[in-house]
């Protein structure tokens, strides 16, 4: 039912769309400015997304509206590039997995916890939210297209596909660092502004296996973008372009620092406190919670878009000092 809503209420929507843009590409083809979308984009654009939001409800990873707004995440990433769109679908598909991973143990930590990790409209805006208008944006500027980084001939270009793969990686890193090292490891974490044992669950708290699966999160987020860009981009302009790898080592570094700033967001701007009936993290202060850390400005949806924000605007010029000083010319 959720399926055919989609296809019967966007499907014209989409085909309206793309007759304007072949439109707009006829007018403006002497000037050569503006580039029409595929046929085979646009039916991708629409199928794939809806395809993904029917199977997180079928599989409880999204509620109604995560998967309305996912569906909408999803069409503007894969309009813009199938890059984007790959590196999403990893973040999804491993977050959902591993959100599901060791429930019973996470349940026993959190107060907030929900099984299956269903994730409302307000998650996934918070979590894909940075990339999407940064997609909007390369939409604009650059088009429908799979360009390699290069900051030399098409630097927007490069600058927006960085920024969105930051945010992803960010997002992806956060995630594994949280659903893997709140239940592996004999010891607590520490609080990542004052190096001291807190429980685990402690909004800010880091550990070893935190921080190494924040770098695998982030690395898998880069090496589907790579793969999907290897196989989409054009083989010619491949070839005069810069190697490529590198978009791998910048979605683990990513991944680390997202998941870094997102600790320390944490640890400084959410309250953390630990019921002394129940045991359980929570993060609002009252009679029977005993205090670790922070003060209640922020919740988990702010720390995760600011985040999100800073690694965004970080990564671009990481991947710039990269290329520039590291990666040679072929």
């Amino acid at each position: 039912m959720f399926l055919a809503v989609l296809v019967v209420v966007l499907l014209p929507v989409t085909l309206l769309f793309w007759l304007t843009n072949v439109f707009l590409y006829s007018f403006y083809t002497s000037q050569n400015v503006w580039e029409p979308i595929s046929p085979l984009r646009l039916l991708l654009a629409i199928s794939l997304p809806a395809l993904i939001a029917k199977n997180g409800l079928r599989k409880k990873s999204l509620s109604k509206s995560g998967a309305e707004a996912g569906f909408l995440v999803g069409l503007i990433l894969t309009l813009s590039s199938y890059c984007f769109m790959a590196s999403l679908l990893v973040f999804f598909l491993t977050g959902s997995k591993l959100t599901k991973w060791r429930s019973g143990q996470k349940r026993k930590l959190d107060s907030d916890f929900k099984e299956g990790g269903q994730r409302n409209w307000l998650q996934v805006i918070c979590n894909a939210g940075i990339a999407s208008e940064l997609s909007l944006l390369y939409l604009i500027d650059v088009g429908c297209s799979e360009f390699p980084i290069d900051f030399q001939k098409r630097y927007s270009a490069s600058w927006l596909s960085m920024a969105v793969l930051g945010a992803l990686s960010c997002s992806c890193g956060d995630t594994f660092a949280s659903e893997i090292g709140s239940v592996v490891g004999k010891t607590d974490p520490w609080l990542v502004t004052t190096f001291q044992r807190v429980p685990r669950g402690t909004n800010g708290g880091v550990s070893v296996v935190g921080l190494l699966s924040s770098v695998v999160g982030g690395t898998v987020t880069g090496l589907a973008y790579f793969v999907v860009l290897l196989l989409c981009a054009n083989s010619d302009t491949m070839l005069n372009s810069h190697p490529q790898w590198p978009i791998v080592v910048l979605g683990g570094f990513c991944g680390l620092v997202g998941s870094l700033v997102d600790s320390i967001l944490g640890a400084t701007l959410q309250y953390s406190g630990i019921n002394l009936k129940t045991g359980l993290i929570v993060e609002q202060p009252s009679d029977n919670v005993r205090y670790i850390s922070g003060v209640p400005l922020l919740d988990n949806h702010g720390v995760n878009l600011l985040s999100s924000v800073v690694t965004a605007f970080l990564a671009p010029h990481v991947a710039l000092y990269m290329w520039s000083y590291f990666i040679p010319m072929r």
